[in-house]
């Protein structure tokens, strides 16, 4: 892509016409050692709402981008917290208006509780700002649907964090499942006991596994789903039966009681073969929060294929979609979906 055409959808991003750019920009510029020409370097304020695990480490990561990377043009301003904090690590606590309202701030990194993504993305959207947040973007399809449209209204970027697809153990799988037919699969979760009316529904909290089913064997069919409870113990067990666009049959089990480790389990069956073991995998020299940086960052750079940006807005929204159906079964009444 040309350097004039990144520009033009970098301004375009940023709702701003070529002629008041430099009037209307943060910019920074400077001569390039190599080349005589000026050189604009584009930034972006951005503050980080939220600190939990996540939010902590977008604030650590947006302290210390990677050389040379798109990260380098995220500029941190600040954080936002219900928490009177003051500063961590020198970012400076600001208050939600404030971060609405300054003309510094450009992107919002979202990193809340899931039950509040809707509300915020759409306050961060309808003041102009480009929006990142941590999955699910949202508890409804609907509501995701909506927030999508009206970030294309606005020209903003939304881009919904799903580091499940950016680890080295997830890349060995796809490849070693790329290629081959499958017969029958299962994935099955287990986890500690979440709080649900903060993570939702356990179809959108644990919408990283549905995620992983539909990025490796494309467009899945909800054929039941039924969800088991003990509330006495906080123990929660959901299943569900998908079919791929083959008829192929597909389990996914997630299930989460106290004490319960945190493990994936899978027995993916092929024509030629059952894979019931994930493929050993490096380990990144890259973290997985950078990894999600680095992509939001070529996003408002413009240096991502349309192409690409389709296919991603089509995953997230259909395992939204996904969700919310297995939810309405799980929700039937006992004699139907016990």
């Amino acid at each position: 892509m040309s350097s004039m055409r990144r520009e033009g959808n970098v301004l375009r991003f940023l709702g701003i016409s070529r002629p008041t750019a430099l009037s209307a920009l943060p910019l920074v510029i400077g001569l390039s050692n190599v080349s005589p020409k000026m050189q604009i370097k584009m930034m972006f304020g951005t503050v980080v709402v939220g600190l939990g695990i996540a939010g902590l480490a977008r604030i650590q990561d947006l302290m210390s981008p990677m050389p040379s990377s798109p990260s380098e043009h995220l500029k941190l301003f600040g954080f936002v917290s219900r928490r009177n904090l003051g500063k961590i690590n020198e970012a400076k606590q600001i208050s939600l208006e404030d971060a609405l309202r300054s003309k510094d701030i450009h992107v919002a990194f979202i990193s809340t509780e899931n039950r509040s993504h809707e509300e915020t993305i759409r306050t961060f959207l309808e003041a102009g700002k480009h929006v990142l947040v941590e999955y699910p973007m949202a508890l409804s399809a609907k509501a995701a649907h909506d927030l999508w449209e009206m970030a294309e209204r606005k020209d903003k970027v939304l881009h919904v964090e799903h580091i499940e697809l950016l680890t080295e153990e997830y890349k060995q799988l796809k490849k070693e499942v790329a290629g081959k037919d499958l017969v029958k699969g299962t994935l099955h979760f287990t986890g500690s006991v979440l709080d649900e009316k903060q993570s939702g529904f356990p179809a959108f909290s644990g919408i990283a596994r549905l995620t992983w089913l539909v990025d490796l064997f494309g467009d899945l069919t909800v054929t039941s789903a039924t969800r088991e409870e003990q509330k006495e113990k906080n123990y929660s067990r959901m299943t569900v039966h998908f079919q791929t666009a083959n008829k192929k049959p597909l389990t996914w089990i997630e299930e989460r009681g106290p004490g319960m480790r945190r493990e994936k389990k899978i027995n993916f069956c092929f024509t030629s073969g059952c894979l019931e073991d994930f493929p050993q995998a490096p380990r990144s020299a890259v973290g997985l929060f950078m990894q999600d940086q680095n992509l939001f960052a070529k996003k408002l750079l413009g240096q991502v294929s349309r192409e690409e940006l389709a296919a991603e807005k089509w995953r997230i929204l259909r395992c939204l979609d996904l969700a919310e159906e297995i939810q309405k079964h799980c929700e039937r009444p006992e004699k139907i979906c016990s």
